[in-house]
């Protein structure tokens, strides 16, 4: 049995162009945000010297907030009425941060994630000139909180790499 099409119309104060460009946008900033989840994720695992019990506990940190984060950022892109990517081909044409080879050294890994941070920022930020247009509060509120935990994550983890 074949289901049929939805013909509920969504009447937020949002075009529908405008709604469809914002999920775009957010589904960029998903693939981020699960990019930058698995790799902390996988240095949380793997990470090992004299720093490992501060890298690996702080790692965990991250990478719980990151998770959180991904099912706020796809349940509004299904609020403004679009499907959110969910598997690894969609996150690897979307994401704007590189994949890691291998199992770096440690503060590698901290270089990597500041990269990795600042990435996600940057997308969370080219989202808000369309955001700011459309009127749309809540996505605007979500991209300054994503912001904010990328970039004061980016600067913890730049202050490790100090000497």
């Amino acid at each position: 049995m074949a289901t049929k099409p939805s013909n509920t119309v969504i009447d937020i104060g949002i075009s529908e162009k405008d709604r469809k460009a914002i999920a775009k946008g957010l589904s960029a900033l998903l693939a981020d945000s699960y990019s930058l989840y698995l790799m902390t994720h996988n240095f949380h695992w793997n990470v090992k010297g004299p720093m490992f019990n501060t890298l690996h506990t702080m790692f965990m940190a991250q990478y719980t907030e990151q998770w959180a984060a991904l099912d706020l950022i796809a349940e509004r892109i299904r609020a403004l009425g679009e499907p959110a990517p969910g598997t690894y081909k969609e996150f690897a044409k979307l994401t704007s941060i590189d994949e890691v080879q291998g199992t770096p050294k440690a503060m590698e890994m901290v270089r990597l994630l500041v990269k990795a941070q600042e990435a996600t920022a940057k997308t969370a930020r080219k989202l808000f000139p369309l955001v700011e247009k459309a009127s749309d509060q809540p996505t605007a509120d979500l991209l300054t909180q994503r912001q904010d935990v990328h970039e004061k994550t980016a600067w913890m983890l730049r202050s490790l790499l100090e000497e």
